[in-house]
Order: structure tokens, then sequence, then C-alpha cells
């Protein structure tokens, strides 16, 4: 993404049309974030992307589960 006419959302992301016509959001340093069909689908799905982030949604722990079933059946 160039530096000429960028436009920060929420002074969190930016938004720019690729050469196949979909959208792409970046972070301040760059990083990609949401591809979207339209402009504002990738506007409303940043915000949702950046919000839980803020929360702590992508430091959050796997879990895993057993399959097994305790008891006679």
């Amino acid at each position: 993404m160039t530096n000429t006419d960028i436009h920060y959302y929420d002074d969190a992301f930016a938004i720019e049309k690729t050469k196949w016509g979909t959208y792409r959001s970046y972070d301040k340093e760059g990083k990609e974030l949401i591809t979207a069909l339209n402009e504002e689908l990738c506007l409303q799905h940043s915000r949702f992307y950046l919000k839980g982030r803020q929360e702590g949604w992508d430091s959050l722990a796997c879990s895993t589960y057993g399959g097994e079933v305790g008891g006679k059946l």
C-alpha cells in the first residue's frame, strides 16, 4: 500500500481497492487485515476484527476436547 492519499478509518486502518476489484484493509503497520468483495463489507469486518483483537480474541489459548463418553451405553 502506498503512502499517497491514505485515508485511515477510526485512526486504525486503511482500505484500498485491488486490481481485481476487491477491497483490502491494512493496519497502520501495513499488515493486511481483511479482503472483501465491496468496500462497505471491508469496513464493517475490519472494525469487527480489530475490536476482537483489542478484546483479546487472538490471544485465546486453543482448547482440545476428548471424544470419549463416560459410563455404559
